[in-house]
């Protein structure tokens, strides 16, 4: 009977019923003890994953037996995949299950921002009354919204922002430019050369993976060139953003707003932590925008008909 390691969390009821007649350890904990990873990975024919787990080094020698990977989301940066190619293990990701859940993060976190009314609470409650202090909020309505990448995520946040009156342009240098994407049936979203895009958005979004090409493509030079008052969110992945260079932009008020969900080391420690300490209207978040009830459900769903399949074909 094939055996599955399951080393981080995952809805249960997608394990009873779409892992069913394979040998499952499932144990969220495994993820934080490395020994007890490869030692489980040793008789696994399959993992199934989320983003922490380093499939890789020595996990993956580990995994002598391994011919699947199942992955909890989408991105890839935690697998070597070209490892996982050469020896014939298949990779899943889970392709836009969770497109919904982040691109709701993305707007709502664009709204909070610009708005910047919402940390009033406290005050409030003791009997303050800051409203002249809140009055310059922004509406999202009229604005223009960047997105650099424009796959799946991107478009689900397009087609929200649009339904909010924002006009909506993208980078994607993989796209052609008859390519149907740009036209929408909600309105066309504009291509733009990345610079330009970095220039003229009042929100900046990231919808691309971590590569050479893209770790640090939004450095202090980058940020400089955005409009004042931008509002910069990185629900894609960490390490695209220079993240030093977002706090100082915050503080001297050259950037509007930032919402982070995503680290170039998570979860945040030391002087990663600390360069935040301080900085005005920002969010920042456990790498969960691509989480939620609903999400997890079809996250775990996906992954576990796709391992389950290929373990069948075999």
């Amino acid at each position: 009977m094939p055996r599955i390691v399951i080393s981080e969390f995952m809805d249960e009821a997608a394990i009873r019923e779409g892992l069913a007649g394979f040998d499952v350890l499932y144990d969220p904990k495994l993820v934080d003890d490395p020994a007890a990873l490869e030692a489980a990975a040793a008789d696994a024919d399959a993992l199934i994953v989320r983003n922490r787990t380093q499939v890789r080094g020595a996990l993956l020698n580990s995994a002598t037996k391994l011919k699947c990977v199942g992955r909890l989301g989408v991105g890839l940066d935690n697998i070597d995949v070209e490892a996982c190619r050469a020896r014939g293990i298949a990779v899943f990701p889970a392709t836009g299950a969770n497109d919904v859940s982040v691109a709701e993060y993305v707007v709502g976190a664009a709204i909070l921002l610009l708005r910047g009314a919402y940390a009033s609470t406290a005050e409030v409650a003791a009997g303050a009354w800051p409203r002249n202090a809140l009055s310059n909020g922004r509406e999202i309505s009229g604005k223009r919204l960047g997105l650099v990448g424009y796959g799946s995520i991107a478009r689900e946040t397009a087609r929200r922002a649009a339904a909010l009156g924002m006009s909506v342009a993208a980078h994607d240098p993989y796209l052609k430019p008859d390519d149907p994407a740009w036209r929408p049936d909600f309105g066309p979203v504009e291509p733009f050369a990345l610079d330009d895009l970095v220039a003229t958005s009042d929100v900046l979004s990231l919808h691309v993976p971590l590569t050479d090409g893209t770790r640090g493509m939004i450095d202090a030079a980058a940020i400089s060139r955005m409009k004042p008052g931008a509002i910069l969110i990185n629900a894609a992945r960490g390490g695209v953003v220079d993240e030093a260079a977002v706090a100082a932009a915050l503080k001297s008020g050259a950037l509007g707003g930032a919402a982070l969900d995503v680290f170039d080391t998570e979860p945040l420690k030391g002087g990663a932590a600390s360069v935040f300490a301080g900085c005005p209207n920002l969010v920042l978040t456990p790498h969960i925008a691509g989480v939620t009830a609903e999400s997890n459900v079809r996250v775990s769903g996906v992954t576990a008909a796709s391992v389950a399949k290929h373990l069948r074909s075999l």
